[in-house]
């Protein structure tokens, strides 16, 4: 598995497993199928309500703790310095570990100054290896990082083949923060897994439409946290190191670009309200 090193010196697997949606039902099963198939990297969220299945797999696993990179996520409900310190201390609990290698804000919105120095302060005592923020647009994203005093390590944002995500990955890049693909596939929107010009690269090296646009988001330096709910497939989203995109065919897959989200804008007015009812969906 080929690693990255944030800006702390932290390694961290390229590609993760994702439990987006996930049942806390399923989710015990996928992680332990996730880890037999190779995976290393786990990510999940408060928000998610599975952060116990994704602890009890790991406890169960017989893999050494130190081997696996688990990502979870700071809801807006946890938000301001007190709450978010109570909250990563019950995440701790749920994963049922000592520390957990990266935590995230999970949106730009509420009091995230008062929960990033949450972050600050369970970095400091070695209950976080790394923290960074998700859903930062590039506004966002350059307001914190020029105002706290450790710098995100990684901003996890929606990327895949039709929002690249290229000018503030340039962004991230100048404070030394590594941009993390969510929805790497699209969740199948825009007519992801048919699409002619990826199948047709596909047919060149023997892949996948997936495996092609994985290994696309790979060569950009991008890290990736696909998901699927069968083990086969599961090993297929990790198959992606035994070929390399030629240089033209990475330029064919850029013209892909609508420069858009699929999902929703966090500058929309109604985008905000949505969040703002959400805001005690935990």
């Amino acid at each position: 598995m080929d690693t990255v090193k944030l800006n702390n010196g932290v390694e961290m697997p390229q590609v993760g497993y994702g439990v987006y949606q996930v049942s806390p039902a399923e989710c015990e099963r996928c992680v332990s199928n996730a880890l037999q198939a190779g995976y290393r990297m786990i990510d999940t969220a408060q928000a998610y309500h599975n952060e116990e299945g994704v602890g009890n797999a790991v406890s169960k696993s017989g893999i050494d703790r130190k081997e696996i990179f688990l990502v979870s996520k700071v809801w807006i409900s946890n938000y301001g310095y007190e709450k978010a310190k109570a909250s990563i201390d019950e995440s701790l609990r749920k994963l049922q570990t000592d520390y957990i290698d990266l935590i995230l804000l999970h949106q730009p919105f509420c009091d995230r100054y008062g929960a990033y120095r949450a972050l600050e302060e369970a970095y400091k005592k070695g209950k976080l290896r790394a923290i960074g923020v998700s859903n930062f647009y590039p506004d966002h994203f350059i307001d914190l990082a020029s105002n706290v005093e450790i710098v995100p390590a990684v901003n996890q944002v929606e990327t895949h083949v039709f929002d690249q995500q290229v000018e503030p990955q340039r962004i991230m890049e100048e404070f030394g923060t590594r941009i993390m693909s969510w929805g790497p596939f699209a969740e199948g929107r825009n007519g992801f897994f048919t699409n002619p010009l990826l199948a047709e690269i596909g047919g060149k090296y023997g892949k996948s439409v997936a495996q092609i646009a994985l290994r696309w988001l790979i060569q950009r330096g991008v890290i990736i946290i696909p998901k699927s709910t069968h083990i086969e497939r599961m090993r297929q989203n990790i198959d992606i190191f035994d070929f390399s995109l030629s240089d033209e065919d990475m330029a064919a897959i850029a013209t892909l670009d609508t420069g858009k989200s699929l999902f929703f804008d966090h500058h929309d007015a109604e985008t905000t309200r949505m969040f703002m009812g959400w805001k005690k969906s935990l």
